[in-house]
């Protein structure tokens, strides 16, 4: 009898019981918040852990399409052909919003440079090659601009940071448009490659003259310089929440969500703004898994909002909110049933 009651508590203690593994992969610009959230929700649901790779959009949307993981994320929306490659119907579900900044290592410049969209293009490009350029000195009177060269840092992997960056800069510069254009991966006319968002970080914090394009975040955690973007209503404007939430509020939100919040009019929105989604599968082919999915997304766009703010992303615009747990309420995570036969 001992014997029996020491395996019954064994084997049938629920603190022994594996809580269910759901895996993600994909985007590295709200990694930060999205690790926040799964700590935070195993709180609230310790029956769910979430496994999540920081692999890159374009890795994302790839595991995701291939059903190597449960959900994807990306910055870049998936496109009508990679959608109709899937087989199956996806549903984007904007979970924030975040800023793509331009940082840069000069330590001899103290105050925060302004730039126009041009003339980033032109840095980007090659173009201009020292700090000291006329054109950054036009834009930036009362700067000490030093004569060193300019280190370009870029993503070497598939980046939905890339893909909301390149997206604003072809629209800004027709040279950029015809030469690089818009994509997760695009080929870099000059520079040197990092992985994910750590990755660029890194190499303008160790690169004394570097400038690169990370997700607001990365350069605040790395205590990186970031410009003001002169917007499309010609005013220079910083990033932060409110900037963001003001290029969300000046465009028009298709009922997929589908996207893009670059350059969007309005004298306060910051033109290098964008959606990050989770990608999944409209009917989720393991049942057990796909009801739990729902229900994070569902805590996600509602109590996990309130710790975008400390991570530097914007939550959801509040009309948006009942929209996105419209999308949500569509998902059927019952299994696809199985041919006969």
């Amino acid at each position: 009898m001992k014997l029996w009651t020491a395996l019954s508590v064994l084997f049938f203690s629920p603190a022994l019981f594996a809580a269910a593994l759901i895996n993600g992969a994909g985007a590295s610009f709200p990694y930060p918040l999205y690790a926040k959230w799964f700590s935070e929700y195993q709180k609230v649901n310790p029956e769910v852990q979430i496994n999540y790779q920081s692999i890159g959009s374009g890795g994302g949307i790839r595991q995701f399409s291939q059903k190597t993981v449960d959900f994807g994320a990306s910055d870049a929306p998936m496109t009508d052909e990679q959608i109709k490659e899937a087989k199956e119907p996806v549903v984007h579900i904007p979970t924030v919003l975040g800023a793509v900044v331009v940082t840069y290592n000069v330590p001899e410049v103290t105050k925060p440079l302004q730039l126009s969209g041009d003339l980033v293009a032109d840095i980007f490009l090659g173009t201009i090659t020292k700090w000291d350029d006329a054109r950054i000195k036009a834009q930036n009177p009362g700067v000490t601009l030093p004569a060193k060269a300019i280190l370009v840092a870029h993503r070497s992997d598939g980046s939905g940071t890339t893909n909301i960056f390149t997206d604003y800069l072809s629209k800004v510069s027709p040279a950029w448009k015809e030469k690089v254009g818009v994509g997760t991966a695009v080929k870099w006319p000059t520079g040197l490659g990092g992985k994910g968002n750590e990755g660029v970080a890194g190499l303008v914090k160790q690169t004394p003259g570097a400038v690169g394009y990370v997700e607001l975040i990365y350069a605040k955690s790395n205590d990186l310089k970031f410009a003001s973007i002169k917007n499309k209503a010609g005013a220079f404007v910083e990033p932060d929440m409110k900037s963001v939430t003001a290029a969300a509020g000046a465009t028009k939100i298709p009922a997929d969500f589908r996207v893009s919040l670059t350059d969007a009019s309005g004298k306060g929105a910051y033109p290098i703004s964008g959606f990050t989604y989770l990608l999944v599968w409209k009917k989720h082919p393991d049942a057990d898994k796909g009801g739990k999915l729902v229900e994070f997304l569902n805590w996600a766009v509602t109590d996990g909002q309130k710790y975008a703010g400390d991570l530097h992303y914007a939550p959801l615009p509040s009309s948006l909110v009942p929209k996105v747990q419209g999308a949500i309420k569509t998902l059927d995570a019952k299994p696809a049933a199985k041919a006969k036969g």
